[in-house]
Order: structure tokens, then sequence, then C-alpha cells
């Protein structure tokens, strides 16, 4: 099995890249069926974040050209992308997955969002069918990682998130959020949680909008405060001081037309926009209104490299626990790869020690309960001292990169099959043996 990974993250593209690559959750089940049905790949998971667009794929044989994927689904020229792109295959794609999970890729190290984030593209997987028997093991045990570095690390001891280091952001501007008006726009994940860090700074009054209305009001009494309909959106921009957006909309929905109808009913009064949807929210032209303060996401980078030397010594703590937890997910790998090659060189035995006693029994003449059982523990006992050696020794190769030598040889010596390990005229299944 080929594992590849393929994508663009913070660190490679600004904003305005990784928004065109961007797929809302509402798609995700259909990208992920289309990514399982593109030639070559067997299995595939689809991570989609403000921060990055990543495809973990199997494949039973050689690499799959995900850039064809890329251009297919989201119709771009993979060269726009290339400068941007990475791509990590087997060893290397198994690490870069685990330090996703365990938020030692994010933005702010430690943020426990992306977990959640992995885990609902996985179950999404899941339900379509796109992540099966292949990919399932190493999902799950990326998890694992996560949990084990949350546990036996402070990476993530304090609640640190994109949406803390927005209002972080809005505290600097304005020096203390007491009295000021936040309009909160979207009612995910992330605007609950700002909102949560907005009370705890003193903020006086916020309104909440939201598409679906009742989701706006939820949040709005979660906080004492008021929400407002998504068609009175930009009758009411105006009364905030400060505007914090996150919604899944394929455009901006605030432009220099909305801005400076804004500055006009607050007589030019300044308004800070923050925008940590991607895409993005706010079109960045409304940095050119005199007034006007737009910060997308990439701009939060600044307020967390403080939070990043903080956190540099955990962080070095949790790649160490990361790199062994690769080395001990190959090595089972490889131990599961031989199991069925040990099995069928079980079955062949003992399918001629059955068939070679059965042979000379006649010559034997009749024999006793007691005879049969002594004829039996002595054959059998003589078949598991001859394979006691090269099955010692397929176990111990299991734990070497370099096993797959000794595999190939046994195989050979013994005439097993190539692709399951069974012998010849023994039949075959359909498949590779990892999937099974």
């Amino acid at each position: 099995m080929m594992l590849q990974l393929i994508g663009i993250n913070h660190k490679t593209a600004p904003v305005e890249v990784r928004e065109r690559l961007a797929i809302p959750e509402s798609r995700l089940p259909e990208a992920h069926q289309l990514l399982a049905q593109h030639p070559g790949i067997q299995e595939g998971l689809i991570i989609s974040t403000c921060n990055r667009v990543e495809l973990l794929t199997s494949a039973p044989g050689e690499a799959v050209d995900l850039r064809g994927f890329l251009h297919e689904y989201f119709r771009v020229n993979p060269q726009d992308f290339e400068p941007h792109l990475y791509e990590f295959r087997e060893r290397e794609a198994i690490r870069h997955l685990f330090r996703v999970a365990s938020s030692l890729d994010s933005m702010v190290v430690g943020e426990p969002q992306i977990l959640g984030q992995v885990k609902e593209a996985y179950t999404i997987a899941r339900g379509v069918g796109s992540v099966q028997s292949n990919l399932d093991p190493l999902i799950s045990r990326a998890f694992a990682v996560a949990k084990k570095v949350r546990t036996e690390t402070a990476v993530g001891s304090s609640s640190v998130s994109i949406a803390s280091v927005a209002v972080e952001l809005a505290k600097k501007i304005f020096g203390s959020l007491q009295g000021k008006s936040v309009y909160l726009i979207g009612a995910g994940k992330m605007i609950e949680l700002a909102a949560r860090h907005l009370v705890s700074q003193g903020a006086s009054s916020i309104l909440v909008s939201n598409r679906t209305y009742d989701r706006a009001v939820e949040i709005a009494h979660k906080f004492h405060g008021t929400a407002i309909r998504f068609d009175d959106l930009y009758a009411n921009v105006d009364r905030a001081d400060i505007v914090i957006s996150s919604t899944g909309a394929p455009h901006a929905i605030f432009r220099r037309e909305h801005g400076e109808k804004f500055l006009a009913r607050r007589k030019n009064k300044p308004m800070f926009f923050i925008d940590i949807a991607v895409p993005r929210d706010v079109d960045p032209e409304l940095n050119d209104l005199e007034g006007i303060f737009v910060y997308d996401i990439d701009d939060l980078q600044q307020a967390v490299s403080a939070h990043l030397a903080d956190r540099g010594k955990e962080a070095e703590r949790a790649e160490r626990i990361v790199d062994f937890e690769v080395e001990a997910y190959l090595q089972r790998q490889r131990t599961r790869d031989v199991v069925p090659m040990i099995v069928s060189l079980q079955d062949q035995f003992e399918t001629i020690r059955q068939a070679e006693t059965d042979r000379f029994r006649g010559r034997l003449g009749e024999l006793s309960p007691e005879q049969e059982q002594v004829l039996d523990a002595l054959t059998q006992g003589i078949v598991k001292k001859i394979l006691h050696m090269p099955i010692s020794t397929l176990k111990t190769a299991a734990r070497d990169p370099q096993s797959t030598t000794v595999s190939d040889l046994v195989r050979r010596m013994f005439k097993l099959d190539d692709t399951n390990g069974k012998p010849p005229g023994s039949g075959s299944g359909s498949g590779s043996g990892d999937a099974s």
C-alpha cells in the first residue's frame, strides 16, 4: 500500500491562495467520494480548515497523481499552486498526519480545535466509504497519538486558539474591551469561542448574526447578547466597534461599498474587522478606507509568535513522542505484513505433514489410538522444529526497515504466492493483504 499526502497550509500559502482550495463542510461528503473514485486511489481523507487543505490517500500500487485531482475538482491549474504545495509519502506522510492531529503543525501550537476538525473529516469519510481498512488504523492511531501528546506534555495546557488570538488582537488595538460593542458574524465553534473570550475581557455589548437564526439566538443567549437576523446584517453592523466574522460563505460578504456606508453612519468613527474565515468574509479593499482596519487570519500570526516561544520546550517533547509513535506504527505494520506469510507457511507444512502421514499409514498396519497420537505428535514436532528458525527470522526481520529482503527470500524459498502468502494452487483472494 502506498501512502501519500499532498496539501497547502498557513506556512506554505497565504490566505488568498488557501481560500481558493477551501472546501466547505457541506461539500466534504461529495469531495471524499470523488477522491476515492480518482484513478489509482483506493481510500482517501480530506482535511479542510481555515489553515490547511490536505489530501491523504492510500493506493495499492505506485504513487498517484494527486495534483490531477486538485486540477479536476477545483478547476485550477496545478502550476499556479505548485510553489505552495507539499507532498509526503509513506513514513513522512504518517509523521505529518500525527503532527497535524497533535496540533504541532497548527498556527497556534497546542490549540485543541484541529483534532476535532480531523475527527469530523474522518467521520464524513467513514460515512461515505472513502476511509476503510487501509487508512482506518492509521487515522485511529493519529487520534491516540494526539491524546498522548496532550496528556504527557503541557503543549496544550493553556486555552489558546485562533479565536482567542483574535480577541487578544482586538484587546491590543483598543487597549481594553470594556464598553466596546462587538458583532459576531457566524455561529460556529470558532465564533462561540470568540464570544467566550470577549465576555471574559469585558465586552459590554455582543451582537450575533447567522444564516440560521435559531443558532444565532442560542449563541446570543449564552453570552447575554442580541441575535440579529441575517437579512438585517448590514443594517446593524455600524453599531459595532469590532466585527469578528467566520462564515462559510464562498465569497466576501463585506465589500468596499458596505464599508463606506458603515463609516457614514458612524460619522467616521473607526471600525475594526477581524476576519477568521477561509474563504475570507471581508474584501481586503476595505483596508483602503480611512477609518476601517481589516485583519485576516494570516495577520494573527504575529500575535501567535509569543505563544510559540512559550511552548517551545513542550513542543520539542511532543515532537519526540510523535517520532517514537511513527516508528512504533511502522513496526506494527511490518509485523502485521508477515503474519499472513507465517500462517501460510504453517498451513503449507501442515498439508505436507498430513499427506505424508496418510501415505505411509498403510505400511504401518493398524494403529491403536495411542499410537495414532504418538505419530501425530511426532510429525507435528518435526514440522515445528523445521519452521522455528524461518518463523523466528521473519518475526525479527519485521522489526527491521529492511525486512522486505528476508520476506522476499522466504517467499521464494517456499514458493509462497506474492500477493497473499498462500502457496500456489491454494487459491487467492482479491485485493492486497493490507486491505484485509
